[in-house]
């Protein structure tokens, strides 16, 4: 069952309208960078961001669904790619490392996070000095009738930069190429 439910993740973030290409090169990943890709789901950009950032760089792909991030490390052997490490949290304790990544990436998931204060207070301390967290969620823009807007999967801009503020972050960029999702990457205040 995780494994249809990680090929329809990994076919929906491939869909042109979700531009996956587009928010990889907003990121400006570069070789060699560790990056977390926070509810990885399929694996999706977990594998973009690996192939990306070469073999001198990691992306950990971390779920609290081991199937799926079984799903994952499959897909990474099937790629070659040695650069996928694969780590299961709960949804309320991030247990990454300090000081360790370059930029932390979440997107659908935020919406998810029921104590979303402490859960990104918790994240700050896995960054590096100049690393960066990056969200993309839907934003409340969809159709009433939309899923998103019927079960209340969506965190609206303001409130997701007011939160984030209260966590200890400041907006370094804010996009807006997403139909129905924002996208906002933040750094650590000083």
């Amino acid at each position: 069952m995780s494994e249809m439910k990680a090929k329809m993740f990994n076919k929906k973030a491939a869909r042109p309208m979700n531009k996956a290409e587009k928010i990889i090169q907003t990121l400006s990943i570069q070789p060699g960078q560790t990056i977390a890709d926070i509810g990885s789901g399929g694996g999706f950009f977990t594998v973009q961001f690996a192939q990306t950032i070469g073999t001198t760089g990691t992306v950990y792909a971390v779920d609290t669904n081991q199937e799926l991030l079984d799903f994952i490390h499959k897909q990474a052997s099937e790629h070659g790619l040695n650069n996928i490490m694969t780590l299961q949290t709960s949804a309320d304790q991030p247990n990454l490392p300090e000081h360790f990544f370059d930029l932390i990436f979440l997107r659908n998931v935020t919406h998810h996070l029921k104590e979303r204060i402490g859960y990104f207070k918790k994240l700050k301390e896995a960054l590096k000095p100049q690393g960066k967290i990056a969200i993309i969620d839907y934003d409340g823009r969809g159709t009433v009738l939309s899923f998103q807007r019927l079960h209340h999967h969506f965190v609206p801009p303001d409130v997701l930069i007011h939160e984030m503020t209260q966590a200890g972050y400041r907006v370094e960029a804010s996009y807006d190429f997403l139909r129905e999702q924002s996208f906002t990457v933040f750094k650590k205040q000083s």
